[in-house]
């Protein structure tokens, strides 16, 4: 049977054909047996494995808690089942009085902003409306169930409304052929071409993520590191275990004298501050004459499974500094720490206050934490059982694979990072386009167990470092200590570094802090370059003891990138010029361009 599907010829209206609907069911049938088959082999061949125990029993006793409250009172469990029968009631006697001719307000509504529902047949079709209506309500009323349970405690309450969103979102009826319009209809226009070519990328997808399905969210088959992303020109000039750094030629005359070291997450790669050169904050730095170095984190497997949070700092910014030191004389650099890697910032210049050595002259860090009181949706996977859970795992693999990171964060907007690409790719057969973000976002990187470890614990669960209590090679850290100036950046519609947590971090600083808010979220709020002129940031100088609502009163918007108010602010610590430094020098040469080896090497 042939494996492509067989196509429809181009007509002025589509027509249905019977043996060109069969052939194609038939093509769509046989591609679904070898995603099942991709799927077992995997399992059999010890390639993956099933971690639905630990996260499946999760699950269970988040709802079981809620259900007991309900259940466990008479008059209760009364209530439940009224409420929902009394909505079906309200939904049925609307659907009859709409099929006798009547216009008639629905029962309820999609929200606004859900794209779920945009087709115009979800209202003109009342078999669709119907099913609509139906699943908004229990939606709704799975909802108010979690709302309305006395006695949960906070976290368990914002578990229970996690979880109750991935069922509720996996059970759309737009996730399913004969309850999506669009589907069924794009299904008879094609003659089902749509559902052989879905099922064919969906055995595509399970056999690249080797037994685990791989959701392609941009055609990367056009796209490449150091092709079409990460071309600014460099070099690599020192590596060890955990990291290459790049030094990137200069593209001006003169340069700052204080170079720019910028440590990003190790959770990602570093390419997301060097996607197109038009989006690349690290062009933009070189082409305001700042000499920038990045450090690019390795891809670790189980032999690296032992680097602690030390190690990642002793061999990461420490190390760079060493190195910038050697290639261009100065002791002081600026610095930058994206999310994780400002985190690891942190806690670094915190050890360098207590040792009393000035090696920085600034900090900027982007949608990053160093309190975690106000953490975001993450929380939802962090407590004791949970955390010890995912220790056993990762004490097997000596590493946390990227993929199950990757994961956690699409489930924190699935609606959006995972159904709409199921729909999409699977039912409509339509390949994504080649987005340089979304192709940065599936290139995961794994996480050793031990860093992984004690920075869940030590930040999420244990909120160390802004309590004093965090320990790094024998040092107490104190951020009270770190004098040096602080650009802290957050992003308004953050999910992960919330605005609220990133300014009530911005008090356990010892020097000047700048606090900005910019539009967006955790990524396009920060890689917002001024030529596209998008979104707006806000300023103000009242951080102290004021929450996120109280110091939008008193802030000031601005329109486009915050960039340049940054550059501005930079200049001010330090305006001082030199002659342009070339890359490397004879006690660092060169090893290899730019972006390097480290950063190639995929999950």
């Amino acid at each position: 049977m042939s494996e492509l599907p067989v196509e429809t010829k181009a007509e002025a209206e589509p027509r249905f054909d019977p043996d060109t609907f069969a052939m194609n069911l038939a093509n769509a049938m046989e591609s679904g047996g070898k995603a099942l088959a991709a799927y077992l082999k995997a399992r059999e061949g010890g390639e993956a494995s099933d971690d639905w125990p630990n996260e499946f029993a999760e699950l269970i006793r988040t709802i079981s808690t809620v259900a007991g409250y309900w259940l466990s009172d008479q008059s209760r469990a009364v209530e439940l089942q009224a409420k929902l029968g009394k909505a079906y009631l309200d939904l049925w006697g609307y659907a009859a009085r709409r099929l006798a001719g009547e216009e008639i307000k629905p029962a309820v509504e999609p929200a606004p902003r859900d794209k779920r529902f945009t087709d115009p047949e979800w209202r003109s079709n009342q078999f669709f409306d119907f099913v609509m209506q139906a699943y908004l309500l229990t939606t709704k009323w799975a909802n108010e169930l979690v709302r309305d349970a006395k006695g949960l405690d906070p976290h368990t309450r914002k578990k229970a409304e996690f979880y109750t969103a991935q069922l509720t979102n996996a059970m759309s009826p737009s996730n399913f052929v004969m309850t999506n319009p669009e589907v069924l209809r794009e299904t008879f226009a094609s003659n089902a071409a749509n559902l052989a070519r879905g099922m064919k990328m969906l055995a595509e997808d399970i056999a690249a993520g080797h037994g685990v399905l791989r959701i392609r969210q941009s055609d990367s088959s056009h796209l490449e590191v150091g092709v079409n992303m990460a071309t600014t020109p460099g070099k690599v000039i020192y590596q060890n275990e955990l990291m290459q750094l790049i030094q990137y030629s200069p593209n001006t005359g003169t340069v700052l004298r204080t170079p720019l070291l910028i440590v990003p997450p190790w959770i990602n790669k570093f390419y997301i501050l060097d996607l197109r050169p038009e989006k690349s904050f690290i062009k933009w730095c070189v082409d305001q004459g700042i000499t920038v170095f990045v450090i690019s984190w390795v891809n670790p497997d189980r032999r690296l499974g032992e680097k602690t949070f030390e190690d990642y700092m002793k061999e990461g910014p420490l190390a760079a500094m060493d190195a910038i030191g050697k290639a261009t004389g100065e002791m002081k650099v600026h610095t930058v720490g994206y999310c994780v890697g400002g985190t690891l910032l942190a806690a670094t210049l915190a050890w360098l206050a207590d040792k009393r050595q000035k090696r920085v002259a600034s900090a900027t860090f982007f949608a990053a934490q160093v309190d975690f009181t106000y953490a975001g949706d993450l929380m939802v996977f962090v407590d004791e059982d949970q955390i010890s859970a995912l220790e056993r795992d990762m004490k097997q693999a000596g590493v946390l694979e990227g993929s199950k990171m990757a994961m956690a964060f699409n489930m924190l907007r699935s609606n959006d990072l995972i159904w709409s690409y199921v729909v999409s790719n699977y039912l409509k057969g339509k390949t994504p386009p080649a987005f340089d973000l979304l192709h940065w976002n599936s290139d995961a990187t794994r996480m050793p167990a031990a860093n992984h470890s004690y920075y869940l614990r030590n930040c999420y669960l244990e909120n160390r470092l802004s309590t004093g209590s965090m320990v790094l090679d024998n040092t107490l850290l104190d951020l009270s200590k770190v004098k040096v100036p602080v650009y802290n950046l957050a992003t308004r519609e953050d999910h992960i570094a919330p605005a609220e947590s990133v300014l009530y971090g911005s008090r356990f600083f010892g020097g000047p802090v700048r606090y900005v808010l910019s539009g967006s979220g955790h990524i396009a709020g920060v890689i917002n370059p001024p030529s596209l002129g998008k979104y707006q940031y806000w300023t103000s100088d009242a951080i102290a003891n004021t929450t996120l609502a109280e110091w939008m009163k008193s802030a000031q918007e601005h329109r486009g990138s915050w960039w340049p108010d940054w550059h501005a602010w930079l200049r001010g610590i330090d305006a001082e010029m030199v002659s342009a430094r070339e890359v490397g020098t004879d006690a660092l040469p060169p090893i290899e361009d730019a972006p390097g080896s480290y950063v190639r090497v995929r999950a």
